[in-house]
């Protein structure tokens, strides 16, 4: 192909996938309670333009698009099994009626991470890899304008892990093929089947968000749902900005002592910034069950460090001095010195508390009509449980129990747990 934008298939593809799609539509008619004509849409879908941007003079049309379409869908498709910093192969967007494909690794992308920053909506099924590279690529601020298809359809079905192929088999009646999702997205040209697939994944995404919006704002949901995905591409953001220092909490267990989490600590920004500076992923240098056992074990040979864990023998040769070095200077800091454990998980064979709070969470997402696991999650009412055992400030509420949930929580939810709050206590271990 040329470096020129030109539509990817050739006319004969053109003409079968023509075929498919009438094919698809002559069998099903997709119904909506506020009258919009999916079908069209689906019409519209398969008509779209669609356009390779390999060139940086051709990204002044794209911007000029995202400007006026209020909103677009999108997609990426990147390779980072080998690599600390994902390398990002393509990026797709459809913004209605015109389907983009932006050759990634031959563009300077800084006008379109603005650009979609300032769109309208940004609609994207299960945008957490997603955005994390948009994040790590752009240095933009946390985005405000997502909708991701995958957390409203949670609200509609209970499901919390939907897959694309599935919601568009469900919503859509429209079957896509998923088998290129593991191929190599930089290698160039890309096949017709990679480049269908890419296609694929924003084709539909536009019908699919005006199926869901439509049915949401029928139930009233929509603005819960809005929320949640704005919460999510915060919660994304921090992740993304998460010190090497603190790398350690995602791996840290309640029951250490503070001794051990000095070690976990000191081992986690080790493999941060050895992974980063060698551009390999953290578990190239070493895996989550290696560090934990040098954590339980607490190594003081290479004997020791070979045979009572599973560390690497190549990692091993290279950074098992290293690493003893660390774990000494680790267990040598002064208590003071050594971080906070975790707080214990609630646990506890009496079953009263967590029946009062299942049935105060299952009558709240009764009247609200959407599903109790959309409703809390299991995340934020472990640390709900946390804040009332230890009788911290209110305003430590996780971010998920804030916003519309936040006048539920206050004046429903925790009165009903601070009742059984020496249950609460007893079973996190904290003597009453």
């Amino acid at each position: 192909m040329s470096n020129h934008a030109v539509n990817v298939s050739n006319p004969q593809q053109n003409a079968t996938d023509d075929l498919v799609t009438e094919d698809v539509l002559a069998n099903h008619s997709v119904s909506s309670s506020s009258g919009i004509d999916i079908d069209a849409l689906l019409e519209t879908a398969n008509d779209a333009a669609v356009t390779w941007v390999r060139e940086q003079h051709q990204l002044d049309e794209v911007i000029k698009a995202l400007a006026i379409c209020g909103r677009v869908a999108l997609d990426t498709e990147f390779i980072k099994r080998d690599t600390y910093y994902p390398r990002l192969a393509l990026v797709q967007l459809n913004t209605g009626d015109h389907i983009y494909l932006l050759d990634a690794p031959q563009l300077q992308l800084a006008e379109l991470w603005q650009a979609l920053s300032d769109v309208d909506v940004a609609i994207w099924h299960a945008c957490g890899e997603d955005l994390g590279i948009f994040y790590l690529l752009s240095g933009c601020p946390p985005l405000t304008n997502i909708f991701d298809t995958q957390i409203a359809l949670s609200y509609l079905t209970g499901q919390l892990q939907m897959g694309y192929q599935q919601a568009l088999a469900d919503q859509l009646e429209i079957h896509i093929d998923k088998e290129q999702s593991q191929s190599d997205w930089l290698q160039r040209p890309l096949s017709d089947e990679q480049e269908k697939y890419a296609i694929d994944d924003v084709r539909f995404l536009p019908a699919l968000y005006l199926q869901i919006e439509d049915k949401l704002k029928a139930q009233g949901l929509y603005d819960y749902v809005w929320a949640d995905c704005q919460l999510y591409a915060s919660d994304l953001y921090e992740a993304q900005h998460v010190e090497d220092d603190a790398m350690y909490l995602s791996m840290a267990d309640y029951r250490y002592t503070s001794e051990q989490m000095a070690i976990l600590k000191a081992i986690a920004t080790w493999r941060e910034g050895l992974a980063r500076s060698t551009n390999q992923p953290r578990t190239f240098v070493i895996k989550k069950q290696a560090v934990r056992e040098i954590v339980t074990e607490k190594p003081n040979s290479m004997r020791e460090l070979a045979h009572k864990t599973t560390m690497h023998r190549s990692m091993l040769r290279l950074y098992g001095e290293e690493l003893l070095k660390i774990v000494r200077e680790a267990r040598s800091l002064p208590p003071a010195e050594h971080p906070a454990c975790l707080l214990p998980p609630y646990r506890s064979k009496n079953k009263a508390l967590s029946k009062a709070v299942q049935h105060a969470i299952d009558e709240h997402a009764k009247s609200l009509k959407i599903p109790a696991n959309v409703l809390m999650r299991k995340k934020w009412l472990s640390q709900l449980y946390e804040v009332i055992a230890f009788d911290q400030d209110i305003s430590e509420l996780p971010q998920g129990l804030k916003g519309w949930r936040h006048d539920w929580v206050v004046n429903t939810l925790i009165p009903v747990i601070e009742k059984h709050k020496t249950e609460l206590q007893q079973g996190m271990g904290i003597r009453v």
